[in-house]
Order: C-alpha cells, then structure tokens, then sequence
C-alpha cells in the first residue's frame, strides 16, 4: 500500500548480516555500537526493527548519553520505548558502567575544555539540542554524567534544580554543563549567557562550583569561562 514502510525483520536478512550471526563470526569489534544493542534488545517495537530501533536509540540519544542514562521513565518519555526496552538498555549499560568503574584510572579527569570536548565528541552530531551535566569529585574526575534536558532544534529548557540535584545525590564537588547547538554554530546566545550565569548565581548559595560551560558545535566548541561569561 502506497506511504508504507515495510519493516525488514532480522529472521529475513541475510544470515551473515545479522548482528548476532557477525558477532560469532568476527567478534564484537566488527561491530557498531547500534548493532551490538540491536543484540541485547532482541526484538523490534512497533512497526520498527530490532536493527532500526537500536540505531534511533543510539542516534537521538548519543553513544556516551545513553550508556550513561540511569532513568528508565526517561527513556521511555524521550524515545517511546515500552518498559521492557527501557530497563533492558538501561541495565546493559549500568553493569558495564560499574565494571569499567572498578578499573583503576579509567575515570575521565576534565581539566580543560579540550578535554570537555574529546569526552562529549559525539554531541556534534546530534539533531537536537542536548544539555548535560557533568558532574565532578574534588580531583575534576567524572563521578555521574546526566542528560538534564532533550530539546527541540531551536530551543532546550533548563531549570537550576534539575542541574544541582544530581550534584547533591552523587556528592559532587563541582559541575561542568554542555549542550549542543544542532545549527553547528557554537557561539553562544543572550539565553545561553543568562542560564550561565544564573546556575552561577545558584552555585554559590549550594556550595557546589560550576566550573564552566562548554558549547558544542560541528568540530568546535566555545568555553563561556575562557571567553569571560561565565
């Protein structure tokens, strides 16, 4: 019928095309990140393949955003996934977060805002505005990275309380915020100084320093603290 996707279900791709199928035969680093959760899912979810809906998920969401999503209401919300799916991912990526965890040395420092930029390199390629914090123990290692907010192209919505919650639950020592500019263009709006300074306003009342804000375009960033707006 004419305006209707037919979905491909994995039993019908050819066999040495299908995830699991590569994953035996190659290993995993044959694999993209889309196709080894298309693994974990399983299934597909309303008129999506399992392959189609594991590679929105990474798409819309971000390699290192999802692995580091805890809230499974959330990602139910955001992507539309029934609660299987959700607890599903986030799941998978809690055990390896708390494996790669027990690692010594394999926390990320962030000192600069080169180093901001590397760990949150693949924010340049999403289609909507992302914020996120970054939140840091006294040695500036990342102890908890959280989506605060998902917003449309144009325009993203963040309140003070959802940035400093996570602050106050992980015991963090100080914050650094990011979000993306979809347009690619890195320079900061009027809207973005205010909330800059606002979450400043309100860091010293918490006790809790924000160490900066790091904007992130199509192969650059902006640091509001190295240009003075912070």
């Amino acid at each position: 019928m004419a305006g209707q996707t037919y979905v491909i279900p994995l039993r019908e791709m050819e066999e040495a095309e299908r995830p699991r199928e590569r994953l035996l035969r190659f290993g995993p680093d044959a694999l993209k990140n889309y196709e080894l959760l298309a693994i974990i899912l399983n299934t597909g979810y309303r008129r999506e393949s399992v392959l189609d809906l594991a590679q929105r998920i990474v798409q819309e969401y971000g390699s290192k955003a999802i692995a580091e999503e805890r809230s499974v209401e959330r990602l139910m919300s955001i992507l539309g996934l029934p609660p299987v799916k959700a607890c599903q991912v986030v799941a998978t990526f809690e055990l390896g977060r708390r494996l790669y965890l027990e690692e010594p040395g394999r926390v990320p420092a962030l000192r600069t805002p080169e180093e901001v930029h590397r760990y949150v390199k693949e924010m340049e390629g999403l289609a909507k505005e992302e914020f996120r914090g970054l939140y840091l123990n006294a040695r500036n290692k990342v102890i908890h990275d959280e989506i605060i907010s998902i917003g449309t192209l144009t325009a993203n919505l963040v309140h003070p309380r959802e940035v400093f919650r996570p602050a106050f639950e992980y015991g963090c020592a100080a914050i650094i915020v990011v979000h993306n500019h979809p347009s690619g263009d890195p320079a900061p709006s009027e809207e973005d100084i205010s909330l800059t300074r606002q979450l400043v306003q309100v860091s010293r009342i918490m006790g809790i320093e924000v160490l900066d804000h790091v904007i992130i375009g199509k192969g650059s960033f902006v640091s509001l603290k190295e240009i003075g707006k912070l």
